[in-house]
């Protein structure tokens, strides 16, 4: 069900074993979160089957949420050419069933995306979930990073992206103009490297907690 929002975008982190989401609704310059999970694909045997899976959660995500754009995160190239021909189709048909509901697909490299969440392309996955969870005033964070990555593909696009006063308007500063104007859910340097610290000497299942 579609909130008073300007726009709801749908962030989406492909995978063949999971896949995660995120959406976020925008009014003027502001952004909630408004959910994210994970697609479990593992119990899955044949890969023509987890596509099929995919095509149509994605689907029904639209259909429940009515997004008016669709942000995916590209896949990072590695030395397997297996690993990423699957990644590559899985992101294809999650971009398919965009098309078919015709909703605007806009494609996020995993560098541009930490880049414009918190400053840095190099940026752990910790550093972005964190980052998230202040951003948008998150009470808890998910079990699974993966649906922090969808979120944050959907906030990377926001920050692309962002609408005004019912027009485009692109951010140029990305997350720091998005602090500047909403100092209140800023998060310090010396927060994330205490987060960092945790996650380091402490299991990441006792630090994250599941999203409701």
């Amino acid at each position: 069900m579609k909130t008073r929002a300007d726009k709801i975008i749908l962030g989406i982190d492909p995978g063949t074993t999971i896949m995660g989401y995120g959406l976020i609704s925008v009014a003027g310059s502001k952004m909630d979160a408004v959910d994210l999970g994970v697609l479990q694909l593992g119990k899955l045997n044949d890969h023509a089957l987890k596509l099929k899976t995919i095509f149509e959660f994605t689907l029904s995500l639209i259909d429940k949420y009515h997004p008016d754009d669709l942000a995916i995160e590209a896949p990072f190239f590695g030395k397997n050419v297996q690993s990423m021909l699957k990644l590559g189709r899985a992101q294809g048909v999650a971009m398919a069933a965009g098309l078919f509901r015709s909703i605007p697909i806009f494609e996020y490299s995993p560098k541009k995306i930490k880049q414009s969440i918190t400053g840095n392309g190099n940026a752990s996955k910790e550093q972005v979930a964190a980052m998230l969870q202040t951003l948008l005033t998150l009470k808890e964070l998910p079990q699974k990073m993966d649906a922090t990555d969808g979120l944050a593909a959907a906030v990377c696009h926001f920050f692309q992206q962002n609408t005004s006063g019912g027009s485009k308007k692109k951010l140029s500063g990305g997350w720091k103009s998005f602090l500047s104007e909403n100092p209140e859910r800023q998060l310090t340097l010396k927060g994330l490297k205490i987060l960092q610290s945790d996650v380091s000497s402490r299991c990441p299942c006792c630090i994250l907690a599941k999203f409701h």
